[in-house]
């Protein structure tokens, strides 16, 4: 599977630090809004009801995860979503490492290190 075939799928979250208008996840969360898909944000760090805190507050059926957050904070995020049977994770630069790639494809969970806002770009959904 590729980046953009992610842009199928509807029921986006974004994790990261989904309330600061300089940070790519707030980016990403405002571009995926604007091309229709229903998408929330959540921040692990932040209590703001804004953003949830972790995917299980989310009120939907979770089918592409955006994951534009530190590594370190990133594997308790896919611990979760291994939970919730989330099995597309679309890793965003800089929010990789071996361990969350490792976790990946241990787990069956299909990764692809990609830029949400360069496939949107290059979809004109």
């Amino acid at each position: 599977m590729k980046a953009n075939e992610f842009l199928e799928y509807k029921n986006w979250v974004v994790v990261g630090d989904v309330l600061n208008r300089l940070k790519y996840a707030y980016k990403i969360l405002g571009s995926l809004k604007e091309a229709g898909f229903n998408v929330v944000g959540v921040n692990p760090s932040v209590k703001n009801e804004e953003a949830y805190k972790c995917l299980s507050d989310i009120p939907y059926k979770i089918e592409v995860l955006n994951l534009c957050i530190n590594p370190e904070k990133g594997i308790k995020i896919l611990q979760e979503a291994l939970e919730l049977k989330i099995d597309k994770i679309l890793i965003q630069p800089g929010a990789e490492n071996s361990e969350i790639l490792d976790f990946c494809i241990v787990n069956g969970i299909q990764a692809i290190e990609g830029c949400t806002l360069v496939e949107l770009r290059k979809s004109k959904h």
